[in-house]
């Protein structure tokens, strides 16, 4: 990615800037599914999505796993726990601290979930080869391993 060299910045060349806007077209076209069926926003799809995939965790694990800071996270941990789509308990190895889980309707919720997701992520990519998807896949394992 290349910017001018006259001292500005061209967005449209901005790595950075390309990704978020992508990403969030993206997550916001999936939430506004979610928002109309389930009445759930990304936050909270995105930690139903980390609890049906590690059944439990702890708001710090969802919050690092995520990458949403932690208001965010405890404010849609809160809403979940109110819909009775997520239970709250003492995490058994550490009485200190409190362990989040899906409610029954929490993983009723979640299966109707990832047909949703996985139909969306496959519109994401329909125009993208078997090559273009595998390229896509290894250069954002190598961004995402940069340490900053």
């Amino acid at each position: 990615m290349s910017t001018p060299n006259d001292g500005t910045l061209s967005l449209q060349q901005f790595l950075p800037y390309r990704l978020s806007v992508l990403s969030n077209r993206i997550s916001d076209s999936l939430a506004n599914k979610y928002r109309k069926r389930f009445g759930i926003n990304v936050h909270e799809w995105r930690i139903l999505s980390a609890l049906g995939e590690e059944k439990k965790l702890s708001a710090v694990a969802i919050t690092n796993r995520i990458a949403m800071d932690k208001v965010t996270v405890s404010r849609a941990v809160k809403k979940l726990i109110e819909k009775g789509l997520i239970i709250k308990g003492l995490d058994s190895k550490d009485q200190r601290s409190y362990e989040l889980a899906l409610s029954d309707d929490g993983i009723k919720v979640y299966q109707q979930l990832v047909p949703i997701a996985l139909a969306h992520e496959q519109e994401v990519i329909a125009n993208l080869t078997s090559k273009d998807k595998e390229n896509l896949l290894e250069l954002l394992l190598k961004l995402d391993n940069i340490q900053f």
